[in-house]
């Protein structure tokens, strides 16, 4: 289900192993951390269709918007005025070319208080393993998070995947292309709840089945990755009735 949570009482300790951790990740030499200037980035390609020199304020603009959608839609406390803001009123708090670290977004769980999840964007280039390692100094340092989001504009070596491994919870890679459109507000697609414990319970014990038995829904699937679901979550499917028929609900587990 939902990422880990991190008991406040046990913040600082939980920082200590962290930080012991990142630091025998981050700073061996320089030479073995960077492999000598060679790391090699690995990713799907997405940011290739994004100049990274021309990205400008409206890509930025569609980007948080529709992450700012998709945390709300994850049960966290984002408000409309933040969700309507207009492109005018972006650039004139961001720029024309906004610096990437004032679009950071906080937010924390309607129904939870103890979940807060933070948004970083990530400026051009290949992202490697200092800017996780600056990424993690500043998170730990002042936030006490129990999700990470990281929007990237270009691809990410695979050093930098490992150090990404080693946050204490979950962190989600996201390209600004894949954020561009909100994928859910499609006129065709149908409409997708997540069910909480309790509705999955009832569920399984309604129809008298178990995970395994639902069609499954990989957790790279855009609509799984725009929910965040962990494996073993159910979702539910609404499909539209054309005319005079009614609505089809099937539901789906995330695998």
């Amino acid at each position: 289900r939902a990422s880990p949570q991190i008991k406040t009482t046990k913040h600082h300790a939980v920082c200590k192993i962290l930080h012991s951790s990142l630091h025998a990740f981050f700073f061996p030499a320089r030479e073995t951390m960077e492999g000598k200037g060679k790391e090699l980035a690995v990713g799907s390609g997405l940011s290739k269709s994004l100049d990274e020199s021309r990205v400008d304020s409206h890509s930025y603009y569609l980007a948080r918007r529709t992450t700012m959608e998709m945390l709300r839609d994850r049960g966290y406390d984002i408000s409309n005025e933040d969700i309507n803001l207009t492109l005018q009123e972006f650039r004139a708090l961001y720029g024309d070319r906004p610096n990437v670290d004032r679009l950071r977004i906080s937010a924390q769980h309607c129904s939870d208080s103890s979940k807060k999840i933070a948004v970083v964007f990530c400026g051009s280039g290949i992202v490697k393993v200092s800017a996780i390692r600056d990424i993690a100094a500043d998170v730990l340092g002042r936030e006490n998070l129990t999700g990470l989001i990281l929007v990237l504009q270009s691809d990410i070596t695979n050093q930098a995947l490992k150090a990404v491994e080693l946050f204490s919870f979950k962190v989600e890679l996201f390209q600004l292309t894949e954020l561009l459109v909100n994928i859910t507000k499609h006129v065709l697609r149908p409409k997708h709840h997540v069910l909480n414990e309790q509705e999955k319970e009832s569920l399984f014990k309604k129809f008298s089945i178990q995970e395994q038995q639902l069609p499954k829904l990989l957790k790279k699937d855009p609509t799984a990755k725009y929910y965040g679901l962990e494996k073993g979550q159910v979702v539910e499917v609404t499909y539209k009735g054309e005319g005079s028929e009614s609505d089809h609900v099937s539901y789906r587990c995330a695998w």
